[in-house]
């Protein structure tokens, strides 16, 4: 079944206008964007948090760090999914910081000599070297046939549903993790979204995931489980104005550092992109996939100057189109501009703070369980009886995507440098796939130039780019 046959999925647009370039009501565009926003908000805010904490700032320095990355993902993902000249994939996409640096940025934070303008040099090295790369790792699209694609698709999908049962719990860190009546609240908020995805009707069915997080804001609410307290104590207005902490350090050993996490986020950026291209029913070319990577290094080089840090395609929002059906890249361009007043509107985003993560993480489980259900379905139409090797690919590609999620400490003795590439699952599970395709299938199991993969896995032939 096609992402556009998808139960879930109604149909958005004339045969004149492709679903990801409708204009939808303004009304529809608003609350589609919030929604976009409140799944994607506890990890933009996750970041500046640790790493403030790391390099000591100050509560009123960590909440600024806050605002300047909400306006830094804010102006990336409106480039992201508008697109301007060679930059933005034009697809639904919401920009966030990256958790792969964040092991390196607090190394690079805690060296007293570098601090937080030591991390703002590595970040803006690093964003213009994503953006000058990106067309040579564009060119990687023949190695990732229908095998390799599904299986890096799934393994995504996996790694964020541990996100997602972390917020059911409570969230990491909180002494009460587990306790019952968190999971009490984030199971009623997944059954109020499977209740309106089932009898609910046209945009009803569309806002599920936010009327499912309205409701069980509500009942957390009545429970005693909000804490609004933070809210009276914002400012109104902020305004992030660049190089805050003073000129960057360019320290060669941390842009070198920085430069590599952005290798490891750009391959991760390339499952994403198909994951997306998959639900959405189009076509990506080497060239769609350049802009969507040059995008990741300018959010990134925005992100050092405005005092914040390396940005990438969040995962979660994917697996939000795949659950709404909802593919308008203009929706969540208007998350961009929602997450750009928060940036600069303090108190609203302390209000968006609040919702508890045992609140989300009855909305993760079922929109990162889309993820890896895309994922199986590329892989249900590969060719496993005939070529059974296929099989070993999968299986041994998804052993190795799931190494940094059983165990944090497997690969503990390896050098600290290594981390950002032994740490990141999707990686893993990337090299895995592609070396054991080109190992079994030979040059015959690569795509083909102009050739697409995902429609190839359903017996289709070559798409025309929309």
């Amino acid at each position: 079944m096609s992402a556009s046959t998808s139960p879930m999925t109604k149909p958005l647009a004339s045969k004149a206008t492709h679903p990801v370039d409708e204009v939808l009501p303004a009304p529809r565009l608003i609350a589609l964007g919030i929604q976009h926003v409140l799944v994607m908000y506890a990890g933009a805010v996750a970041v500046p948090l640790i790493v403030g904490a790391a390099v000591k700032a100050p509560r009123e320095q960590i909440a600024f760090l806050i605002n300047c990355d909400l306006l830094a993902s804010g102006i990336a993902s409106l480039l992201q999914s508008v697109g301007v000249w060679r930059f933005g994939i034009r697809l639904p996409v919401i920009m966030g910081v990256t958790f792969a640096a964040v092991a390196p940025m607090v190394a690079i934070g805690s060296d007293s000599s570098l601090g937080l303008p030591g991390i703002y040099g590595a970040t803006i090295v690093a964003g213009i070297f994503t953006i000058l790369l990106a067309p040579f790792v564009s060119r990687l699209l023949p190695l990732f046939p229908p095998v390799v694609t599904g299986t890096i698709i799934a393994v995504i999908g996996i790694s964020l549903v541990g996100v997602g049962v972390n917020w059911a719990a409570g969230g990491v860190g909180n002494s009460q993790y587990g306790r019952p009546l968190y999971l009490g609240v984030a199971l009623f908020v997944l059954v109020a979204i499977l209740l309106i995805a089932k009898f609910g009707r046209g945009f009803v069915r569309n806002i599920s995931v936010l009327l499912g997080l309205v409701i069980g804001m509500m009942v957390a609410a009545l429970l005693g489980l909000v804490d609004f307290s933070r809210v009276g104590d914002t400012a109104w207005f902020s305004v992030a104005m660049p190089f805050a902490y003073g000129m960057p350090v360019f320290d060669p050993i941390a842009c070198a550092t920085m430069c590599v996490v952005m290798i490891v986020v750009m391959i991760e950026s390339l499952g994403m992109f198909l994951a997306l291209g998959e639900i959405c029913d189009r076509h990506l070319d080497k060239e769609d996939l350049t802009r969507g990577l040059r995008v990741d290094g300018l959010g990134t080089l925005i992100g050092g100057m405005l005092n914040t840090f390396p940005h990438t395609s969040f995962s979660q929002n994917v697996g939000l189109v795949g659950v709404t059906g909802v593919r308008s890249r203009w929706v969540c361009a208007a998350g961009g501009v929602i997450l750009i007043i928060l940036g600069l509107v303090p108190k609203l985003a302390a209000i968006v703070a609040s919702v508890p993560p045992f609140v989300l993480g009855g909305a993760g489980l079922v929109m990162f369980g889309m993820v890896t259900a895309t994922g199986i379905r590329i892989l249900a139409g590969v060719d496993l009886e005939e070529k059974p090797n296929n099989l070993l690919i999968v299986a041994i590609s998804i052993g190795f995507g799931m190494i940094p999620i059983v165990s944090q400490q497997f690969f503990g003795q390896f050098p600290h440098f290594l981390g950002p590439l032994l740490h990141s699952g999707i990686l893993l599970a990337s090299i895995s796939a592609v070396a054991l395709n080109a190992y079994f299938n030979g040059a015959r199991g690569f795509a083909t130039h102009g050739f697409d993969p995902v429609h190839e896995a359903h017996g289709v032939g070559p798409a025309s780019h929309h």
